[in-house]
């Protein structure tokens, strides 16, 4: 089924006008609103509905980044499913997010953006999915931080949700953390920065774009970079050994990277969610891996990803133990790839024999 088909409503929710949605980090957004979208409608059952989680710069718009799966009559792409996505709070996409306004300022948050948990997304989307009627859902999915909602949501709403799929996550590690903190130092050194105050038409683009192509080198391999670019000189032509300003291959690719991302996606959304990401932590939340896990009644899948560094396969097989260890019906996967943390994204045939067990 062609994605130029499918019955796609798009809207957003807005809650929260007079108490407050109150955050885990102690400070209180006011209003909220959620961008979301759905494709197909709940059945009479309610038993068909399918919540998939985005990553770090990913939206509500779940086909136009996930074509694939909703191509295989095996999985989204035929009428038994509802599909539901929804732009997770500090986004630039719709949802509350850096760029809405602090009503305490009357100016946009900026970098006065209060810290959002994983738990906190995953409230402001229970709230979402109240306001849509649907009070059961039969799978939740999601690869990096979109794996860490769905792995919140079996946590927070032990009786919600049948299955859990995670793909390339878990708690990041201290690689993880170093990379993180390295992409939004950076962009806090662009001279265009000015303490997250920026106007729309002078963003700090030069570090944003170095802060991505930073992040793609986490998201690929050394396997896939050796295969793809080697030590071939970029492909325009540049000399990197008779000029000190030539670019081998790999580099003008993340160079364009970079510059492309620019054009989609805000500073302060980056550091926001980046941050984000860096606090998932649920055994640290709960006080042990049996208070946090022993939560969960959904049967769970972890998949990993062999290639993967930023989340390493062998955290992810960790986790699965860690659950298995709480009494969690859970198995693991392993995606062979060399695409790395990228190839629930790059190589998403390869999670259509997993997902068609669930589904």
């Amino acid at each position: 089924m062609s994605t130029d088909t499918l019955h796609l409503v798009q809207g957003q929710h807005s809650f929260a006008e007079e108490e407050g949605f109150a955050l885990e980090c102690g400070r209180v957004l006011r209003p909220v609103t959620i961008r979301y979208a759905m494709y197909g409608e709940p059945n009479a059952a309610g038993d068909n509905v399918v919540l998939v989680c985005h990553a770090l710069s990913g939206t509500a718009e779940v086909a136009s980044w996930w074509p694939e799966l909703f191509d295989d009559e095996r999985l989204f792409g035929n009428d038994r499913y509802c599909v539901i996505g929804s732009n997770i709070l500090g986004s630039c996409y719709g949802s509350t997010g850096p760029s809405a306004v602090d009503p305490d300022s009357g100016q946009p948050y900026g970098a006065n953006f209060p810290l959002v948990t994983v738990s906190d997304i995953v409230r402001a989307q229970r709230q979402l999915l109240d306001f849509l009627g649907i009070d059961r859902v039969k799978l939740v999915i999601g690869g990096s931080i979109g794996g860490m909602q769905a792995l919140q949501w079996v946590i927070d709403y032990p009786q919600f949700v049948e299955h859990c799929v995670a793909i390339g996550a878990a708690p990041l590690g201290s690689m993880g953390l170093a990379l993180n903190h390295l992409q939004r130092h950076v962009i806090r050194l662009d001279p265009k920065w000015q303490n997250g105050d920026y106007p729309p038409h002078e963003v700090p683009a030069q570090g944003l774009a170095l802060a991505r192509e930073i992040a793609m080198c986490s998201y690929k391999s050394a396997e896939l970079f050796a295969t793809r670019f080697g030590r071939n000189p970029n492909r325009n032509g540049e000399d990197p050994w008779t000029h000190p300003d030539g670019r081998f291959d790999v580099a003008g690719y993340l160079d364009y990277q970079g510059e492309k991302f620019v054009q989609r996606f805000d500073a302060n959304s980056y550091l926001a969610i980046s941050k984000t990401m860096d606090s998932f932590d649920p055994v640290r939340s709960h006080g042990s891996a049996q208070a946090a896990y022993g939560r969960i009644r959904a049967h769970v899948t972890l998949v990993g990803i062999s290639s993967d560094w930023l989340f390493p396969a062998a955290d992810v097989r960790a986790l699965g133990e860690q659950f298995t260890a709480a009494g969690v019906q859970c198995e693991y996967h392993e995606i062979a790839s060399s695409h790395g943390h990228d190839a629930f994204l790059a190589e998403p045939e390869k999670l259509a024999t997993i997902l068609a067990a669930h589904l």
